[in-house]
């Protein structure tokens, strides 16, 4: 595993997002367009968790995001950040979300 410095880890900016809608990217097996509140402005996530996650249990829910990533298209769609999710070998890919009810757009430290 690769090392970064303290200096580098403090540069991603991770925020409280709540998803407010979702929808399948047609022609793909498992990625969803997801629009994602964080409070100040809206953004659009490109993400491959469809396979293990239905629009309606993710519509609402909190998350956290890398809001400061690159822009990329993704199946000509763009991608303005990252949600974060465990890759687990077993179950798939299971969100990262706050434990507690917190205000959207807080920063995660």
């Amino acid at each position: 595993m690769e090392k970064i410095s303290l200096n580098d880890f403090q540069k991603i900016d991770l925020r409280v997002g709540k998803i407010i809608s979702c929808e399948k990217i047609e022609g793909t097996g498992k990625l969803y367009k997801i629009l994602v509140d964080l409070g100040k402005e809206k953004r659009t996530i490109v993400s491959g968790i469809a396979d293990k996650y239905t629009p309606e249990d993710l519509n609402g829910q909190l998350i956290i995001i890398v809001a400061n990533l690159e822009e990329k298209t993704i199946k000509g769609v763009k991608s303005e950040g990252m949600l974060l999710a465990v890759d687990d070998e077993e179950y798939g890919p299971v969100l990262i979300v706050p434990l507690s009810q917190v205000k959207v757009g807080s920063k995660v430290r």
